[in-house]
């Protein structure tokens, strides 16, 4: 071959060497890739996320039939509640901690580390609980935040403690007859709904230390006086005898705020209408509104009370009160129209006989009233000292004219010096009707006895 041809083979073959020697290109896909460490970080494994075959089931849920209760045929179950919270009306409401505590030996289990295994609400759809249900109950719910408010602790012997936060809404037959003095008695009650006493035996594990209330617990109406337990038996006619728990409390109401709020004020205007007993009879406009004013500050007391009462068909104490109040009060007005009228009554009286019985004293009429016009007529011949009977000649009449006419003047002189201090008060005494005198005295005495059978009949 000529050398020319053979330095192109050479290369030729020397390309197709080097070619094979280069790493092939990888198709593009989109992604690029990190070039590798240098160096490896070995990871430490976690021996406890290393499963050692299939674990060991300690309660044998799936085993039993739990829709069957626990030692069928026995009387097993106790269970015992804690109040937290009692806010009374005619119902009440109370927030519990509702513990169950029975045996159930299908959930037995050996374990010699554990005392004891507790679980949340999720296992409790798969086991038997008690069927306790609250009687007389308007409103109920089961606590879920932030989850399920329920607690299951299983021991090893089979004891099983179920703890639930429950809030109850129930009725209270509160009788108001003694209200605001008043104290109630209520109690919520527990039974089971389908298990009657040969089946089920709801009793309290410890009697009255079953039931522990907090110490902080205080109303803004009630003082919560006691608590105790209390179990009897229920019939009903078609499905038999139920044991029945109860958890009774007594409640005794404040009465400070009645006192402030209703007593007082309603004593202060019994009080403002014994004032016209001591204002002139003669002033009519000033008795007459204190009269009104009393008797709507009173209304208004009474409907302000009612409206936030329970609406009751019986009378309560509070009632008594004030509608007793609101006589006195009405009595006052009806009293000072007594006075008015008699008043009225004698005024027309003696003006008949004042024109029946004209003055026989010797002196002309006109000239009596001109004298001193501060007196009637019949001051004026009581003065002059004459009889009515007595018929005076003209120089007789003439001479009795001026010494009556000095007897004027030294009477008047006497009134404006000796008597103009105590002028005030001896008008109102000397204006003052008899049935106001007796009124002072009358209407303070008989609030106060009523005050006093009240207060102890009621407190």
């Amino acid at each position: 071959m000529p050398y020319f041809t053979r330095l192109i083979l050479f290369l030729f073959c020397l390309m197709v060497l080097v070619e094979s020697r280069k790493p092939k290109r990888k198709q593009w896909t989109g992604q690029v890739e990190m070039p590798k460490p240098s160096h490896l970080y070995k990871k430490n494994l976690d021996v406890t996320k290393i499963r050692k075959g299939k674990p060991q089931q300690l309660l044998r849920v799936d085993e039993h039939d739990f829709s069957m209760r626990p030692a069928f045929g026995g009387r097993n179950v106790g269970c015992w509640p804690q109040g937290c919270e009692v806010l009374p009306s005619l119902d009440f409401t109370m927030t519990l901690y509702l513990r169950h505590y029975w045996k159930d030996e299908r959930l037995a289990f050996s374990s010699a580390s554990n005392k004891s295994m507790t679980f949340d609400g999720r296992l409790v759809k798969k086991i038997w609980v008690p069927d306790v249900f609250f009687v007389h109950s308007k409103r109920s719910f089961t606590h879920d935040t932030t989850t399920d408010n329920i607690m299951l602790r299983v021991f090893p012997d089979g004891h099983v403690l179920y703890s639930m936060r429950i809030t109850v809404t129930a009725m209270c037959n509160m009788d108001f007859s003694h209200f605001p003095l008043d104290s109630q008695t209520c109690s919520l009650e527990l039974e089971s709904y389908a298990y009657t006493d040969e089946d089920l035996m709801l009793y309290w594990k410890n009697g009255d230390e079953s039931l522990k209330t907090d110490e902080k617990i205080s109303l803004s109406q009630f003082l919560i006086q006691k608590f105790h337990t209390t179990s009897r038996l229920a019939f009903y006619s078609s499905t038999g005898w139920y044991n029945r728990l109860y958890i009774n409390f007594t409640l005794r109401r404040h009465i400070f705020f009645f006192l402030l709020q209703t007593y007082f004020p309603a004593t202060l205007m019994v009080m403002l209408s014994w004032v016209s007993f001591w204002i002139d009879r003669r002033a009519v406009p000033a008795r007459v509104s204190l009269g009104i004013t009393t008797v709507l500050t009173m209304t208004t007391i009474i409907t302000g009370v009612n409206a936030s009462m329970p609406r009751v068909s019986y009378v309560k104490a509070v009632d008594i009160y004030l509608w007793v109040s609101f006589v006195f009060v009405f009595l006052s007005v009806l009293e000072y129209a007594a006075v008015n009228y008699l008043t009225t009554v004698q005024e027309r009286k003696e003006r008949k006989l004042r024109e029946k019985f004209p003055c026989m004293c010797g002196m002309l009429h006109s000239k009596t009233m001109i004298l001193d016009g501060s007196y009637s007529e019949s001051e004026a011949n009581s003065l002059a000292g004459y009889p009515r009977s007595h018929i005076l000649t003209e120089e007789e009449r003439q001479d009795k004219i001026v010494v009556h006419l000095g007897l004027s003047g030294e009477a008047n002189a006497a009134r404006k010096k000796g008597l103009l201090k105590g002028q005030m008060g001896f008008r109102i005494f000397q204006n003052t009707h008899a049935i106001d005198k007796y009124s002072r005295l009358i209407f303070p005495a008989s609030y106060i006895f009523f005050n006093l059978i009240y207060w102890s009949v009621f407190s």
